[in-house]
């Protein structure tokens, strides 16, 4: 699928040095699943993955706020390279203030991602909003980008995409698969 963005879309993306992302309902679908034994099941979308690792690569800062505690986000996040991983953080709009101090950006610089009216403090905040496709109406209807797709089912890959194409690498980076 070949996504067209708007031009004052890609300018914001074309800001974007800091993209933080929710977990529960971005990176994954939402659903928390225990197994009988009490452990906690989470899947995670491997084209996601790949995008998160195609912004790092062209200099673009990636984190991810969280609510809950999840030795399963620690995991991944330590498989793809994200270091700045805040766990736990009901307040994530003081967590993002602990983000952009860290990397030394501003709000207009920062994307954010997050489905559900936790993440709405930090997220109104920031100079590109994103949300998955089946993010709370309250949030998509206050979003600068409504992903096509649903949390965990590839709207990390295309707000990646969306951070690529406006800073013009987004074909560049297509293309060295080839």
């Amino acid at each position: 699928m070949s996504l067209t963005w708007s031009e004052t879309l890609l300018e914001r993306a074309a800001e974007v040095r800091l993209a933080v992302f929710d977990v529960d309902g971005v990176m994954t679908d939402g659903r928390i699943t225990y197994a009988s034994d009490g452990s906690e099941l989470k899947s995670f979308h491997s084209r996601d993955g790949l995008g998160l690792k195609a912004l790092m690569r062209h200099g673009i800062e990636v984190a991810v706020i969280t609510a809950r505690q999840s030795n399963l986000v620690e995991r991944r996040m330590a498989e793809l390279g994200i270091e700045r991983v805040l766990q736990g953080r009901n307040d994530k709009s003081s967590a993002l203030d602990e983000l952009m101090l860290a990397c030394g950006v501003g709000l207009e610089q920062t994307a954010y991602a997050g489905d559900d009216l936790v993440d709405w403090p930090a997220m109104r905040r920031c100079g590109l909003k994103c949300v998955p496709a089946d993010a709370a109406a309250f949030l998509r209807e206050r979003a600068d980008h409504v992903c096509s797709l649903p949390g965990g089912r590839g709207a990390v890959r295309e707000i990646c995409e969306l951070i690529l194409a406006g800073h013009g690498r987004l074909e560049s980076w297509q293309e060295s698969f080839v």
